[in-house]
């Protein structure tokens, strides 16, 4: 199993944001009310920015309103009430609708062109809620489903990398980062499918 991108800088990250996630607490702002700001912000983004051919400006937007994904999370974590289910359940739902936006987004500006991209940013889209789908179903199995060689974190630094390289001009790059991201979460839908099968062989 290759070691994910979120195991191995995700707990560095909380090291050096946990101060500022103590202060946010202090101003009296929720993990809820982040996580909804800025999945809200990520949203808008993506279905402003994109479907108009700003490419690069949507991604940077994007990925601001993306570091409240880290910052939601720290601070339930270091909260007097701590993590809560809701809070969870919301946390996961957003992310499954942000992600979803940014490549409706994309999809709506490469339609207008009649794009040979626009099937595989379609696989790239359902493969990759497939691989949250997989993962839920098999945890409401009480089988623990966590593994594939491309997460989330990885699978939207590809997605959110290829997109505004492409909007500095970059040639390709969007083409072979969609091919990429189209592949490996395909095969991480297989392999996490492939973890349920072995489980309920036990």
């Amino acid at each position: 199993m290759v070691a994910m991108i979120s195991d191995v800088i995700k707990p560095a990250v909380t090291r050096v944001i946990s101060p500022t996630a103590k202060a946010m607490l202090k101003m009296g702002l929720t993990p809820n009310s982040v996580t909804f700001v800025g999945a809200l912000g990520a949203i808008v983004s993506a279905l402003i920015f994109y479907p108009t051919g700003h490419l690069f400006a949507g991604t940077l937007l994007i990925a601001l309103f993306a570091l409240s994904d880290l910052f939601d999370g720290t601070m339930a974590r270091i909260s007097h009430k701590g993590s809560s289910p809701w809070g969870s359940f919301l946390d996961s739902t957003v992310d499954r609708i942000t992600d979803s936006m940014i490549f409706v987004g994309l999809l709506l500006w490469l339609n207008k062109t009649s794009d040979l991209l626009v099937p595989v940013v379609l696989v790239a889209l359902v493969s990759g809620i497939l691989v949250s789908y997989v993962r839920a179903k098999a945890e409401s199995l009480d089988i623990e489903c966590s593994g594939g060689i491309a997460e989330r974190t990885e699978r939207i630094v590809v997605a959110l990398c290829a997109i505004g390289f492409h909007g500095l001009g970059i040639s390709y790059v969007l083409s072979v980062g969609m091919w990429i991201l189209a592949v490996l979460s395909v095969v991480t839908v297989l392999q996490r499918m492939w973890i349920v099968r072995k489980a309920v062989s036990l």
